[in-house]
C-alpha cells in the first residue's frame, strides 16, 4: 500500500504511547476504491460494515453483514445478506452536495486507529461554488455494546459564510451482489429519531434498527423529520462561519431477531437510552484497550512488520463473535461476500490457536459453533451413506452442506464446473477435532469437553470407521476419492495429510473417551449409548489407526502426498514467471490436476500441524520437494504462513520472512490482487502463528507454552503474552548481543560458549542400571503366554518405547481387545516388578555412584527423567534415592520423549532453567527430547545412534563433573529455548 504510514493519532495522544498502530492512506485513488473498502473494515463481534464513505461513491461496494444473518440463494444455498447501512449522510454546503468526485479535494487523510478502533477521514474540500470547508468524519462499532454504532462528523468553513445542511435516512433493502433479500415491514420516525423494521424474504429473520442526530452547542439548530411514512429523513441546517466548527452526531441501533423476539422494540428502547457519542466512544475504547491488553505483539526494529501484524490481529479480534456461540468467522470476516459468508476450516486451524492463547472465551464460542451444527453434520454422513458426524466442508447456520456442486466458469463461457469439495474435502472432520483437542489441552477446560468437545472429537471418529475402507492386498485402511488441503488436486486416494490426521483423530479419540469414562462416568454411559461407543467399536479404532496407509520412505522419510502424485508431470514453477494469476489459472484445471504443482501446502500442513511427531530430517526432505512445488505467489492464501512457521524450524530466517510478509501484507498491499473481496481471514490467523509459533518459536508442552526463538534479523525485539491454563505467560524475546551466528547448520543454534550447568538429568534405564533385561524378560514371559514369537533381536528394534506402544509392535498384525491389551501390559508390569526385587546397589552401572557424589559435592540439582513407572522403586532399590533432589517419572506427565514435557518437568521440579540442564540420555528419543526442551545433552552408546547429542561417551564409567563439564562446553550447543514469566 504505496501511501501507507504510521503516525501517532492526533486525539488520542494519551491512549497512543507507541506509533505503530495506525494505517494511514493520504491520497485517495478510485482505482483502488474497492480495495480501501476492504481495508478500512470496521467490526465488533456482531456486524461488519466496509470503508466506504459516509456520503458515497459512484460504484462503491458498501455492505454492512451480520453474523447468523443468511437468506436462501440460487447456487449456493444461502448467504450472509447486505444490511441496511448505517453510515449514509447527505452534507450540502450552500446547495453544492458534497462527495470525493465533486469540487476540489485540498487534502486528504483516512486513517484506521488499530488501537482504539477508530475509523477517521479528514478532507479539506473546496465546492463547485469556491467555498473552502474542512470535514472531520469518525465513526465506530462500538465493542463495548454491539448494537450501537456512532458516527460524528466536524464542520469547520474556512472562507464560507453560510448554511450547511445534514440529512440521513435508511435504504431499506439493499442488495446483496444484485440479489434482493430484504421486505419492508414498517418504517417511520418521530422528533429526532427515525427507524426501519425489515425481514429476510426466505430465512424471515427481522432486523430493527433506529438513528437519531444530535447537533452540539447551545443554540443547536432543530432536527426535522420528512417523509415520516414512506421515507423516514432527517435533516438538520445550520450557519457557518469561517473558523467556527460545527459537530453532527449520528447514533444508531441496531438489532435483529437472532438474538430477541422484536428487534425493533429493542431498538427503539436502546437508542432512547444512549447518551452522547463523547461518552460511548469511551466505553468502546475501554472495551479495546482491555482486548489489547492480552492480545497485543510488540515488534522493535520492524516497522512494517509491527503495523501489519497488529492490523491482522484487529480484523480477527474485532470480528470474532463475543455474545453468540451459534455463528463463527467466515473467510473474509465480515467485510466482503466472497465465499458467501459460508464457514470453512479457516476458522479451526488458522484463526482458533490465536484466540485459543489470548482470548480463550472467544475461542470457546466458536468451538460451540461446531457442537451446534452437529445436527446437520449428521444428516450429511447419513445423506453420503456413512455413520456418525460429516461436517460441511462449507457451512452456515444449521450445518448443513452448502458447498455449490456446480458453479459458472470463471470465463463467463457459460460452462459449468463441478465442485467436488462438498463431498469429499473431508479432512474438515478432523480440522475441527484437532482444534476441539488443542482448545481444551490449552485451556484445560474440562467442562466444556466434557458438555460439547466429547462429543464432536467421538462421533466424527465414528463417522472416519464408516469412511475407511480395508485393502486385503496390502492388508491396510485406505481412504479413497478425498480432496487435501492442495485443492489443485482433488478426487485422489490416500491423500497423505487426511489419512495421518485421521491417525491422530483416532488415537486422540481413544485417549479422550479413557478420560471421560475416568472423570464423568455418567457423561460416558451417555454417550456410549447415544453414539454407539461399543468396546468392538473402540477396538477397531485402535486398529484402523495402526494400518492406515500412508506412503513414506523408510530411509529418507519422503512423504507422497497421495497414491500417484510422484507419477505426475513434474514442472519448473519459474518457467511461468513473470505472471499475475495463480498457475491453475494460467493453465486449467485439468492440466494443474495432472502436474505437480500445489495451490498450499499439504504434507507440509501436516507436519506443522503435528510437529512432535515429526524430525528435523522428515520436515527437511518434506520441504525440499514440496516447498518449490508450491504456488507461493498466487496459490492459497493460506499457505505463507505455514512455510514461514517451516522456515523458522528449519533455521532459513530468509525465507521465512519473505513467507511472512506474503501473509501480512496480503490485504493492506493487496498482494494477491483480490483483497477488494474482503479481508484474508485466515492468512490473518496464520501471521499470528508466524509470528508466535515460527520467529518466539513457541513450543506446548505438558508444563506450559516455552519459546524456542529465531527472529528475523532485523527484529530487536519480541513480545507477546499467552495464556495456559488460566495463567498467563509473558514472552520477552531479543537478538543475542554476545553471539555471532555465519549460517549455522539448519538444526542448531548457539549460546554463549561457557554454559552454567546447574542442575543434571538422568535417564534410568542404560545410564545409571541396566533393566533392560528385566524388561526383556518380563515382555518375552507374555509373549510366549500369547505363542508370539519375540526374541532380543525384536526386543532392540523396541528398545526406549512406552509399554503401549512396546505391546502393539509385539503383537503385529494380531488383534486384540482393549481388555486384552490392558492385562498383558498388566502382566508385564507385574513380571516385571518380581525381578526388579531382586535388583540391589551392585547392579549401579560403572561410574555412576562417583558422579552422582560429584555433583552432589559441587552443589549441582539432581534430576531423574525416566519414562518408567516404576522409577522410584528401582532407585530405590540401587540405594541412590537420597542422591536425586526430584524424580519425573512416567506418572508426571502424558506425553512420551521424544516430547521434551518429562525434562522440562524436572527442570521445573529442581527450579532449574532448562539452557541451564544437562540431560544423560541412551536413547535418541531422549536425545531429541532433550533438544526440544533446549537443554544440553549427554548420550551413551554408538555415536551412529545418539550423534544428535552434545556429547557421545560409551559409559560414565571414569567421568568425572568436570571434564564432563568442559566437554560440553567445547560441543555444538543445543536450541535455545526461552521460559516465559508468569
Amino acid at each position: 500500500m504505496g501511501n501507507l504510514s504510521v503516525h501517532n493519532s492526533h486525539n488520542n495522544q494519551a491512549l497512543n504511547e507507541a506509533t505503530d498502530w495506525n494505517v494511514i492512506e493520504t491520497e485517495f485513488d478510485p482505482a483502488q476504491l474497492h480495495h480501501k473498502e476492504t481495508v478500512f473494515s470496521l467490526s465488533n463481534g456482531y456486524l461488519g460494515t466496509r470503508g466506504s464513505f459516509e456520503e458515497g461513491y459512484p460504484q462503491d461496494s458498501a455492505a454492512t453483514l451480520i453474523h447468523g444473518l443468511y437468506d436462501k440463494v440460487a447456487i449456493a444455498y444461502t448467504e450472509l445478506v447486505n444490511c441496511p447501512s448505517w453510515l449514509p449522510l447527505t452534507i450540502k454546503v450552500a446547495g453544492d452536495r458534497f462527495t470525493m468526485d465533486s469540487g476540489e479535494i485540498i487534502y486528504y487523510e483516512r486513517r484506521l486507529d488499530l488501537r482504539l478502533g477508530i475509523l477517521s477521514r479528514d478532507v479539506r474540500w473546496r465546492s463547485p461554488q469556491g467555498h473552502t470547508l474542512d470535514f472531520h468524519f469518525e465513526r465506530f462499532a462500538s465493542l463495548a455494546d454491539q448494537h450501537v454504532l456512532a458516527i460524528r462528523t466536524q464542520v469547520t468553513s474556512l472562507d464560507f459564510e453560510g448554511e450547511v445542511s445534514f440529512e440521513t435516512s435508511f435504504d431499506p433493502t439493499p442488495q446483496t451482489q444484485g440479489v434482493p433479500h430484504w421486505k419492508t415491514l414498517n418504517q417511520g420516525g418521530v422528533d429526532r429519531i427515525i427507524w426501519l423494521y425489515n425481514q429476510t424474504i426466505h430465512s424471515e429473520i427481522q432486523l430493527g434498527m433506529a438513528a437519531k442526530l444530535v447537533v452540539e452547542g447551545e443554540n443547536a439548530p432543530p432536527i426535522n423529520l420528512e417523509n415520516a411514512d414512506t421515507a423516514p429523513t432527517l435533516s438538520t441546517t445550520f450557519q457557518v462561519v469561517p473558523g467556527k466548527s460545527v459537530s453532527v452526531e449520528k447514533i444508531i441501533t441496531l438489532f435483529t431477531s437472532r438474538e430477541i423476539e422484536i428487534p425493533i422494540a429493542a431498538a427503539l428502547q436502546r437508542l432512547a437510552d444512549e447518551p452522547r457519542y463523547s461518552t460511548l466512544l469511551a466505553a468502546h475504547i475501554a472495551a479495546w484497550e482491555q482486548v489489547w491488553q492480552d492480545s497485543d505483539i510488540i515488534i522493535e526494529g520492524d516497522r512494517q512488520a509491527q503495523l501489519s501484524v497488529r492490523y491482522n490481529l484487529f480484523q480477527l479480534l474485532a470480528v470474532a463473535p463475543r455474545h453468540d456461540d451459534r455463528v463463527s468467522i467466515p473467510p473474509k470476516t465480515l467485510s466482503g461476500f466472497a465465499y458467501r459468508g459460508h464457514i470453512f476450516w479457516d476458522t479451526e486451524i488458522f484463526i482458533l490457536p490465536f484466540l485459543t492463547l489470548t482470548q480463550p472465551a472467544l475461542a470457546r464460542n466458536l468451538l460451540t459453533y461446531r457442537y451446534h451444527t452437529l445436527p446437520g453434520a449428521r444428516r450429511k454422513a447419513q445423506e453420503a451413506g456413512y455413520q456418525g458426524a460429516m461436517f460441511a466442508w462449507e457451512s452456515a447456520d444449521t450445518g448443513d452442506e452448502v458447498t455449490p456442486r456446480w458453479v459458472p466458469h470463471a470465463s463467463g463461457n457459460g460452462e459449468l464446473v463441478r465442485i467436488w469439495c462438498g463431498d469429499i474435502e473431508v479432512h474438515i472432520n478432523t480440522d475441527v477435532a484437532y482444534a476441539a483437542w488443542h482448545y481444551w489441552q490449552t485451556t484445560g477446560d474440562d467442562d466444556w469437553m466434557r458438555d460439547y468437545g466429547a462429543e464432536i472429537i467421538l462421533d466424527t471418529a465414528v463417522f472416519w470407521q464408516s469412511r475407511v475402507i480395508w485393502n486385503a492386498e496390502r492388508q491396510t485402511y485406505d481412504i479413497l476419492d478425498v480432496i487435501g488441503p492442495d485443492e489443485n488436486h482433488d478426487r485422489v486416494n490416500n491423500n497423505a495429510f487426511t489419512n495421518l490426521m485421521v491417525q491422530w483423530h483416532l488415537q486422540s479419540a481413544l485417549a479422550l473417551w479413557d478420560w471421560l469414562k475416568q472423570a464423568y462416568p455418567e457423561k460416558s454411559s451417555q454417550l456410549a449409548q447415544q453414539l454407539q461407543l461399543t468396546i468392538e467399536r473402540l477396538h477397531q479404532w485402535t486398529e484402523i489407526q495402526e494400518l492406515l496407509y500412508v506412503n513414506q520412505d523408510e530411509v529418507t522419510g519422503l512423504i507422497e502426498q497421495f497414491e500417484g502424485f510422484f507419477q505426475l508431470e513434474d514442472v519448473n514453477l519459474a518457467d511461468y514467471e513473470p505472471r499475475t494469476q495463480s498457475l491453475q489459472g494460467l493453465l486449467g484445471i485439468e492440466a494443474t490436476n495432472q502436474k505437480q504443482i500445489l495451490k498450499q501446502p499439504d504434507v507440509l500442513m501436516l507436519l506443522y500441524l503435528l510437529r512432535e511427531r515429526y524430525d528435523y530430517k522428515t520436515l527437511a526432505i518434506n520441504w525440499d520437494y514440496y516447498s518449490k512445488r508450491t504456488d507461493h505467489s498466487y496459490g492459497s492464501s493460506l499457505g505463507p504462513a505455514i512455510h514461514a512457521i517451516l522456515a523458522c524450524d528449519l533455521n532459513q530466517p530468509t525465507h521465512a520472512y519473505t513467507h511472512f510478509l506474503r501473509s501480512a501484507l496480503v490485504d493492506l498491499e493487496d498482494v494477491r490482487r483480490n483483497a477488494a473481496e474482503g479481508i484474508h481471514a485466515a492468512s490473518a490467523g496464520g501471521v499470528w502463528q508466524a509470528v508466535v509459533f515460527g520467529f518466539g518459536g513457541i513450543r506446548m508442552t505438558k508444563l506450559g507454552p516455552v519459546a524456542c526463538p529465531n527472529l528475523p534479523p532485523t527484529w530487536e525485539r519480541l513480545k507477546f503474552r499467552l495464556q495456559w491454563r488460566n495463567e498467563w505467560y509473558d514472552f520477552d524475546l531479543r537478538q543475542k548481543t554476545d553471539m555471532e551466528i555465519d549460517n549455522p547448520p539448519a538444526d542448531v543454534n548457539l549460546q554463549p560458549a561457557h554454559p552454567q550447568i546447574k542442575g543434571v538429568i538422568f535417564d534410568l534405564d542404560g545410564v545409571l542400571t541396566d533393566t533392560s533385561e528385566l524388561h526383556y524378560l518380563g515382555w518375552k514371559r507374555v509373549a510366549d503366554e500369547e505363542g508370539i514369537p519375540f526374541n532380543r533381536e525384536a526386543n532392540d528394534a523396541i528398545r526406549g518405547l512406552p509399554r503401549r506402544e512396546t505391546l502393539m509392535q509385539i503383537l503385529g498384525d494380531r488383534t486384540a481387545t482393549e481388555a486384552q491389551i490392558q492385562d498383558m501390559m498388566e502382566r508385564k508390569n507385574g513380571y516385571f516388578l518380581e525381578l526388579i526385587e531382586k535388583i540391589t546397589a551392585d547392579d549401579l552401572l560403572p561410574g555412576v555412584a562417583n558422579l552422582l557424589q560429584e555433583l552432589r559435592d559441587a552443589g549441582i540439582k539432581v534430576a531423574l527423567g525416566s519414562s518408567s513407572k516404576n522409577a522410584q522403586t528401582v532407585i530405590q532399590r540401587l540405594g541412590i534415592k537420597d542422591k536425586f533432589d526430584a524424580i519425573a517419572d512416567g506418572y508426571s506427565v502424558s506425553q512420551p520423549k521424544p516430547a521434551p514435557d518429562l525434562f522440562l518437568f524436572a527442570a521445573q521440579q529442581i527450579s532449574i532453567s532448562p539452557s541451564q540442564c544437562v540431560v544423560v540420555e541412551d536413547a535418541i528419543a531422549g536425545i531429541e527430547g532433550a533438544r526440544a526442551a533446549g537443554m544440553w545433552s549427554v548420550g551413551l552408546g554408538p555415536v551412529e545412534r545418539l550423534g544428535k547429542a552434545n556429547v557421545v561417551l560409551p559409559s560414565l564409567d571414569r567421568v568425572t563433573w568436570s571434564d564432563l563439564h568442559q566437554r560440553i562446553a567445547n560441543s555444538e550447543k543445543p536450541a535455545v529455548l526461552v521460559e516465559a514469566s508468569v
